[in-house]
């Protein structure tokens, strides 16, 4: 590995690239750019492992630019697929940055907004494309891509495309595009299923770990606080982002519901601007949001984890986790939205009885211990309501069976049957009669 280059103008780059480069402000490669630039170069497939918030698509667009120089045809060269429309975005935007100085064609595929327009844009010419799975396999089934000049593919976040269900999307693809190209493989993780795609997908690859699988940048300081309930939760969240003076704040959540509650306890504070993304918002919605936060103007974005690894921004100072993901690479993936480009940021962690357990999977994952603060003393504790308790309860038995299988807890099917028999009494429903031959028919209507 040529260890030995040290700035960007060590390598052999053309001078579009490097004016691009010093535009942008980069000042030294990243570890994974440092490792992965000279072997794209050199036309190796890579497999590349490395915390999210890395530099990890500089690493491989500054190659595929070089290779690719200048536009010529109609039909794309190059094809990157990732996970999401906001990663869509994002690696979009990065491509048409650090190509700034040369014609080069970047054309964005994803869902959620009519095909009309993106088909357009491959008709006029593309020699890179960047999409979704989904999106791809549809306009391609249409009729509306040429594949035979693809000489290079990239699979960015390969781990959460897994997650997400992409396998057999991926597989497809894989069938349609010319066998003879260039691969490279990125992902935070080194997941049973990605090792799986990397035997399909790679040819003899050269594997860049620029640092232990599913670890998270130093520049990351992480914090985890015990909260018992949801109320003491919001009652903390209020006491951080009016008293810490925190500057860009993201706080992630396991359901679109909680996000959205999120969202109106804290515009009910007033502490400054906010917004939410998820799912159920629409494009227009989120890319808006998205464009504010990154300019300033939106100091929190409450979210849950269909953005944790789409936005790129380097001012993130800190990252909440008000839920503990149950996908555990993704709470890498969420505090990798802070501590971005050599900066540092803080990671907050919520958790109460119930997380527990998942904190420590998540700690064994990262091979680090959290460290626990405490919780200062001018936020109130609150009394946990009866429903919730029950709630927390009940999933501390569900964790403890998945452990152990023979484990007897408050809520097993026996106690459960005997609780629904004494809340009913005994007796059938009322609207059940029994007939005379002891049957049981419905009451008349």
């Amino acid at each position: 590995m040529p260890e030995s280059h040290q700035k960007f103008s060590d390598f052999k780059l053309n001078k579009q690239l490097y004016s691009a480069i010093d535009d942008l402000g980069y000042e030294l490669p990243t570890p994974v750019q440092l490792r992965t630039i000279p072997l794209a170069l050199a036309g190796h497939d890579i497999m590349g492992i490395a915390p999210t918030g890395t530099g990890k698509t500089a690493a491989f667009a500054i190659p595929i630019i070089m290779k690719t120089k200048y536009a010529q045809g109609t039909d794309p060269r190059v094809l990157v697929l990732g996970p999401t429309k906001e990663l869509i975005l994002q690696i979009e935007k990065n491509f048409k940055e650090l190509s700034a100085n040369t014609d080069l064609r970047i054309v964005a595929l994803y869902g959620g907004i009519g095909p009309t327009q993106q088909i357009n844009a491959i008709q006029d010419g593309v020699d890179v494309l960047v999409s979704t799975p989904g999106r791809f396999l549809d306009l391609y089934s249409r009729g509306s891509i040429v594949l035979k000049s693809i000489k290079t593919m990239v699979l960015d976040e390969a781990d959460k495309m897994m997650d997400m269900g992409f396998m057999h999307q991926i597989r497809k693809v894989l069938e349609v595009i010319p066998v003879k190209r260039q691969n490279l493989l990125f992902s935070a993780t080194m997941a049973p299923r990605v090792v799986e795609l990397s035997e399909e997908f790679l040819d003899f690859p050269e594997k860049v770990e620029v640092s232990p699988q599913a670890t998270t940048a130093e520049t990351i300081d992480q914090e985890l606080y015990y909260l018992p309930n949801l109320k003491t939760k919001l009652s903390f969240l209020e006491w951080l982002l009016e008293t810490e003076g925190f500057n860009r704040v993201m706080i992630f959540t396991k359901t679109r519901k909680n996000a959205d509650n999120i969202f109106k306890y804290l515009s009910r504070k007033k502490i400054g601007e906010i917004r939410v993304i998820h799912s159920n918002k629409g494009q227009n919605s989120r890319i808006n949001a998205i464009n504010d936060f990154k300019e300033g103007s939106v100091r929190v974005l409450v979210t849950t984890d269909v953005s944790s690894r789409g936005i790129d921004v380097t001012d993130v100072s800190h990252v909440i986790n008000f839920d503990v993901p149950l996908i555990y690479e993704d709470y890498v993936h969420r505090i990798g939205r802070t501590g971005r480009a050599r900066k540092t940021g803080v990671s907050i962690t919520f958790v109460n009885d119930a997380e527990k357990y998942h904190i420590k999977k998540i700690e064994k994952l990262i091979r680090q211990e959290i460290p626990v603060k405490s919780l200062p003393k001018q936020v109130e504790i609150f009394k946990t309501p009866f429903e919730e308790k029950q709630e927390i309860d009940r999933e501390i038995d569900f964790q403890k069976r998945k452990e152990d299988p023979d484990f007897k807890g408050a809520f097993h099917e026996k106690k459960r049957n005997f609780s629904d028999k004494k809340r009913t009494g005994g007796y059938k429903p009322a609207s059940a009669k029994l007939t005379k031959s002891g049957k049981s028919r419905g009451r008349k209507r």
